[in-house]
């Protein structure tokens, strides 16, 4: 679960994070960063893909600046996997409330 988010910072399961995270059902990786930066590939996200999950939660940063490539949300959806894209407070709630209902993954940027 996700206990706080402010700009540039996160509280997981009781552990502050500084940096963008992918929140797996069983760890979360803290080392999480795009070839681009900014904008989210499917080659972003291939690792969580191969984890099966029900729905994948993409968190755009605090005002929503990174931007998620319509080809990589495409694929995702051909491959039957839900996705939320959303800034990334409003994420970390969508998260919270379906963590307990599916197998969720949330892919955090947690900043601009």
């Amino acid at each position: 679960m996700v206990e706080a988010y402010e700009f540039g910072k996160i509280e997981i399961s009781g552990k502050t994070y500084h940096s963008d995270v992918i929140i797996y059902p069983d760890h979360v990786n803290a080392k999480w960063w795009r070839k681009q930066g900014h904008f989210l590939e499917i080659e972003d996200i291939q690792e969580v893909i191969e984890h099966h999950p029900e729905i994948i939660i993409i968190g755009t940063g605090q005002p929503g600046l990174m931007k998620v490539d319509e080809k990589t949300l495409e694929k995702v959806h051909e491959m039957k996997i839900d996705t939320i894209v959303l800034p990334t407070e409003e994420a970390c709630q969508e998260y919270n409330r379906v963590v307990e209902k599916k197998k969720a993954i949330a892919c955090l940027h947690l900043t601009c």
